[in-house]
């Protein structure tokens, strides 16, 4: 396969000339339609508005946002000026806000009111108590020195803020030519977007990655589905995921499709969306799909119109799989699996593999990328069937992490090889199996949670005098957050004291579901502490409990 060397402005540019009247983007629930040509006029003008308020190349521009209508167009306008978009977790509270903020020196956040349980307009006035008495684009705030603006994605005003219509006025100040100009300074191996993921640190770390990165990477995820002009796609899983802003965007525009948007997950909503807009993909992780198939109304929608989609964030069970292909008519339904440093994919199912091989594997390399398991104790390649280290080398591995040199060092190696991590096997057919994980990540439901940044929280407990968290195994989940608890002498907690702590402080699915309370742990002779050795106990401390969790 060609690599493509296009930016995000020329891809978008192309299709607003050779199809301008093309939908690219649609939302069912409320009729709205933009074609390519009506889209990429509007990211003109919010990119003209970014550059009145101070916004220059390189500058980090956070979104803090579920998938509302103009969450694509803020990726769009500022990758025409060079600005650097650094995708937040909807699900974020204060505490992870603040370490993001400073950690990646952002220039500009944009958010909208809320998201769930969490406000988010109170929350940044809480965190940055300048704002509501700073003249709008003058923030001057000690804690976070590099944030100059704060902008409303909607139309309601709020005090020391930017919003959406705003900005698209005051874009009109600036020349077409002065944008123009800038366009012409823009490499596709320049860096446009900047996504937060958990390390060997224990704290998020910022990943670099290119237009070349993720262009890519989305135009062979297309190809693998065999995209046309003509696909529909249903976006439903979170645009701030690699997920949702390579593997659904970066597919659609580099094919030139359509991409049908709803702004959070709901089974109802995909299902009648689907066959409102003739969908022909369809995104998401097992338990959506599961959550689909299972819904009451299901049988009175028409999916018939369903060819692909790609299936990711945890294995699937063969039924599943099974059902998703003959029920849901996508045939042609594929599995991705990479990490965010990888753009994210490294491996990946093909439309004519056999079901079992979609169910039970990773599928095998994407073009252009190398594939190998590596031992990690002595580096040499292992052979077919033998556990190891997975890692890629190529095109898809990313730029580096954001001011962290030692970590990308750790993450690529002399030779370039990005190791993940993650335990895995190649199959004497050619597949990838995966197997474990090296590090101690948990994956709850597609979200990835590192025990150190919980456990660092905990400690914040009074009681608490050792805490470690440890994955534990999950019918629905894959993996929910287990905490191991050794409280001080004459201390007492509670399950639920221990959760309320964290409600409202650290994300939701952070917070353990499952607390033990134990006087030791299990150590090796050298004084480590033997997290599989909890994992293993967790099991059967809830059976004890009778709770039943594989």
């Amino acid at each position: 396969m060609q690599l493509i060397d296009y930016t995000f402005g020329e891809l978008l540019e192309k299709y607003a000339l050779e199809a301008p009247n093309r939908e690219f983007m649609v939302y069912p629930d409320r009729n709205l339609r933009f074609t390519y040509s009506q889209f990429n006029e509007r990211v003109d003008q919010l990119a003209k508005g970014l550059l009145y308020i101070g916004v220059s190349k390189d500058d980090k521009v956070g979104i803090w946002a579920n998938n509302v209508p103009d969450w694509l167009t803020f990726m769009f306008a500022t990758a025409k000026i060079g600005a650097v978009l650094v995708t937040i977790n909807t699900n974020y509270k204060s505490a992870e806000l603040e370490y993001l903020l400073q950690n990646a020196d952002i220039h500009t956040l944009c958010l909208v009111d809320g998201f769930r349980d969490s406000d988010y307009v109170n929350m940044i006035f809480d965190l940055v108590p300048e704002l509501k008495n700073s003249q709008r684009g003058h923030l001057n705030s000690d804690k976070f020195p590099e944030l100059k603006n704060v902008v409303f994605i909607g139309p309601q005003k709020h005090r020391g803020m930017y919003n959406t219509s705003e900005l698209l006025l005051l874009g009109s100040h600036i020349d077409d030519f002065e944008l123009e100009q800038i366009k012409e300074t823009i490499n596709c191996h320049d860096v446009v977007n900047m996504q937060y993921t958990s390390g060997t640190t224990g704290f998020p770390k910022g990943v670099m990655l290119t237009h070349h990165n993720i262009l890519n990477c989305g135009y062979a995820t297309g190809e693998f589905m065999r995209y046309t002009v003509n696909e529909r796609l249903l976006v439903c899983v979170p645009l701030f995921h690699c997920f949702g802003c390579v593997l659904a965007l970066c597919a659609v525009i580099t094919h030139g499709c359509t991409m049908v948007m709803v702004e959070n997950f709901d089974p109802l909503m995909v299902l009648a969306s689907v066959e409102k807009e003739k969908c022909t993909a369809l995104y998401g992780v097992p338990t959506m799909f599961i959550a689909e198939l299972n819904h009451p109304m299901f049988d009175m929608f028409d999916l018939s119109t369903l060819r692909t989609g790609i299936m990711a964030g945890a294995l699937c069970p063969i039924e599943t799989m099974n059902q998703v292909m003959e029920k849901m008519h996508m045939k042609d339904i594929i599995i991705v699996y990479g990490l965010t440093e990888t753009s994210p994919g490294m491996t990946a199912t093909r439309t004519h593999n056999s079901p079992e091989v979609r169910a039970t594997t990773v599928g095998f390399e994407y073009p252009n990328v190398e594939v190998k398991i590596f031992n990690p104790e002595t580096g040499e390649e292992c052979a077919v069937g033998e556990h190891g280290e997975i890692c890629c080398r190529g095109y898809n591995v990313m730029k580096g992490y954001y001011k962290n040199p030692e970590a990308t060092a750790n993450a690529i190696d002399k030779d370039g090889w990005l190791h993940s991590g993650d335990l895995a096997m190649k199959t004497p057919d050619g597949f990838y199996k995966i197997t474990g994980r090296i590090k101690d990540m948990i994956i709850r439901g597609g979200e990835n949670i590192y025990p150190r940044e919980v456990e660092n929280f905990i400690y914040n407990m009074p009681e608490v005098e050792a805490v470690e968290v440890v994955g534990v195994s999950s019918k629905k989940y894959g993996e929910q957050v287990g905490a191991f608890i050794k409280l001080k002498a004459g201390k007492q907690l509670t399950d639920e004291d221990v959760q309320e702590f964290c409600r409202g402080k650290i994300a939701r699915y952070k917070i353990p579901q499952f607390i033990f309370f134990v006087n030791e742990f299990p150590m090796t002779a050298s004084g480590k502490i033997q997290k599989y050795k909890l994992r293993d106990l967790s099991l059967k401390l809830l059976e004890e409990r009778g709770i039943e969790v594989i």
